[in-house]
């Protein structure tokens, strides 16, 4: 690295991770005195949603009665009769939606009778009516659990799924402390298209966070080949190049084994990183990927771009050059942050892009777990709730 750069980069660490001019982070992210916002209603307002949603048949029932009560009997409330029993089915168990329904029958019954007028067609009509409402209620609430049930086994697979391709990594490994974080653009998705992983290995901890081209199975078959091979790799090969160049070869592998367009454009951008045992440094070997973040103990962020580009992986036929491993100071208290571009291209209103190392600059964070939830967070925040893409996080910390 030439002197200059050396200057141009100690300058901006000096500046925290901004370059003049760059817009101040900001407050609120990362450390400093925890506030309890002023507006902390959301949760109680939602509470309050949620048991006036659970009166509701009886409310209905009770307005009933009392518009019969206090109308003339050519006016009839069987609309909030019928809607009772209605409401209870998909909020309320088999024996309750049952029991709304026996409420309803018993009260037009009762309210009938006191005026006299059970004996009308329209009266008998209207009971016959209600009563086959509540009967079908019943059927709808057993419906209503089926569903959910059949919903509650599919969402347990997915769990199972996202388990198996990416489990969670332990929270300390080799001395180092690590956190992960994925999170599916799609609602109520476990897994997609960006992985992660954490090895241990005789030669040190080895990393890779990584982002499938495409989505749906085809995706997630490739990233369950990514993973594969980097698990046996990394706890075989010498070097952080080698276990690139096997990757490498795994997709080569699978894309033979594919058809249509993946077989001849399939990629995967990654990042891999090696903390060997005992030594403050980190190396990087970056094929297409956003660059890693690190921020140090007194909240300094620097980024770690590639030097040199290189291709994604899986896309060898396009060039061959060998793999250069990068080398970085790693020192105790740094935390090192890897992502996917679910994170650095999310939106806002205004179709601006999230920028994390402006964010998180002179912010500091006491464990990695902490650094991704903020993050999580503030994306959130930053997109409105609306991601338009996977965001697969990994961050290890030396303590």
């Amino acid at each position: 690295m030439r002197p200059d750069e050396l200057e141009d980069e100690g300058a901006y660490a000096r500046a925290g991770g901004r370059s003049p001019g760059d817009p101040v982070p900001d407050p609120g992210l990362g450390d400093g005195p925890e506030r309890v916002p002023p507006d902390a209603g959301p949760p109680r307002r939602t509470s309050y949603g949620r048991a006036f949603v659970r009166l509701l048949p009886m409310l209905l029932i009770v307005a009933a009665v009392l518009y019969d009560i206090f109308t003339p009997r050519y006016f009839t409330a069987g609309p909030l009769y019928t809607a009772a029993p209605l409401v209870a089915a998909p909020i309320y168990s088999r024996r309750g939606t049952a029991l709304t329904g026996v409420a309803v029958v018993a009260a037009v019954i009762a309210l009938q009778l006191s005026k006299g007028v059970i004996h009308y067609v329209d009266s008998l009509t209207e009971l016959i009516t209600i009563a086959t409402v509540a009967v079908l209620a019943v059927l709808v609430n057993g419906f209503v659990r089926r569903t959910g049930e059949r919903l509650v086994s599919v969402r347990e697979i997915a769990e199972a799924a996202q388990r198996a391709v990416l489990p969670e990594p332990a929270e300390r490994i080799g001395g180092f402390e690590i956190a992960a974080c994925y999170e599916a653009a799609q609602a109520d998705a476990f897994i997609g298209g960006d992985l992660y992983a954490v090895q241990d290995s005789a030669r040190g901890i080895r990393l890779i966070v990584g982002d499938v081209r495409g989505k749906g199975m085809g995706a997630v078959a490739a990233v369950a080949v990514v993973i594969g091979a980097f698990r046996e790799a990394a706890e075989q090969e010498a070097t952080l190049e080698a276990v690139a160049q096997r990757l490498e070869r795994a997709l080569a592998r699978e894309g033979t084994r594919r058809d249509g367009l993946d077989a001849f454009e399939g990629f995967t951008t990654a990042v891999l990183a090696e903390l060997p045992h005992g030594d403050g440094i980190v190396r990087i070997v970056n094929r297409g990927h956003p660059p890693p973040l690190l921020l140090y103990a007194d909240g300094t962020l620097c980024p770690l771009p590639a030097r040199e580009p290189a291709l994604p992986l899986g896309m060898g036929e396009l060039g061959v050059w060998p793999d250069r491993a990068e080398e970085a100071d790693f020192p105790g208290g740094a935390t090192l942050l890897l992502y996917t571009d679910g994170l650095s291209e999310a939106r806002d209103a205004r179709g601006e892009f999230y920028e994390p190392h402006v964010r998180m600059a002179g912010r500091v964070f006491r464990h990695p777990a902490e650094l991704l939830d903020t993050l999580a967070e503030d994306v959130r925040r930053h997109s409105g709730g609306g991601m338009a893409d996977d965001m697969a996080l990994l961050a290890v910390r030396r303590p």
